[in-house]
């Protein structure tokens, strides 16, 4: 694969071992390291050994593979403030904002923009 070509050999490895994880949560399999070996020795990829226990212990101390599978759309949304205090108390969540309507505002009628009748000329003074 050419796109994989600009990648170290450790690049290389975690996107293996991190594709094999995806690959064993998705088949509703354990990410364990005798899994992951399998599945990466049935891909053709070789990694270093240690990586295996790595990304298997990572996995079950974070609970499973969905803390590291965000849905779409819930990226990105630029740093903010960082100058917080690090309260202890962890924020309550939000209640759904209700969408307000907006009331039409009737803006035809009356004046044009120089102040004038609509549709005089203005007072047609000099400029």
């Amino acid at each position: 694969m050419a796109a994989l070509d600009g990648l170290t050999p450790a690049e290389k490895a975690e996107l293996v071992c991190s594709l094999s994880a995806l690959l064993c949560a998705d088949c509703e399999q354990d990410v364990s390291e005798d899994n992951l070996k399998a599945v990466i020795a049935a891909s053709g990829n070789k990694v270093d050994a240690f990586w295996m226990p790595v990304f298997a212990s990572t996995v079950e101390k974070a609970g499973g593979i969905e803390p590291f599978c965000k849905p779409p759309g819930s990226g990105g949304g630029g740093g903010g403030g960082g100058g917080g205090g690090g309260g202890g108390a962890a924020p309550a969540e939000a209640a759904p904002a209700e969408k307000e309507e907006e009331e039409e505002v009737d803006m035809g009628g009356g004046m044009d923009m120089f102040g004038g009748e609509e549709g005089g000329g203005g007072g047609g003074g000099d400029y």
